[in-house]
């Protein structure tokens, strides 16, 4: 159970949503998640944002209208999470250069072969 948890809560998509839905708070429909994220299909989206409301960590809220109205935010422990993803985001963007370099030099080495 914690590798299928860890293998959801830590993918691509799924710390995108978060990320988004820290950002810009409360969204109104997976469109408007969408349109922030870049790559990412429909059909990913509505799966990653399934998982996630499965998992406790978005939550859905629908308010039964019609046209439909839906709105999207992080619970508490979704909120836990982006905070402690952070501090690594911040190590990444300030390593930047220093990965930029490492694959530089790893793909001159290997022209060389």
């Amino acid at each position: 159970m914690r590798s299928e948890l860890l293998a959801h809560a830590g993918n691509r998509w799924s710390l995108g949503v978060i990320h988004t839905l820290g950002v810009y708070g409360r969204l109104r429909h997976a469109e408007e998640i969408g349109r922030r994220m870049h790559g990412v299909t429909q059909r990913m989206l509505t799966r990653t944002l399934r998982q996630l409301e499965r998992d406790g960590l978005v939550i859905r809220n629908d308010f039964g209208e019609d046209p439909p109205r839906v709105e999207y935010e992080l619970s508490e422990t979704g909120m836990d999470l982006l905070l402690r993803m952070i501090p690594l985001w911040t190590w990444i963007v300030e390593n930047a250069d220093r990965f930029r370099k490492s694959r530089e030099a790893f793909d001159a080495r290997r022209d060389c072969d």
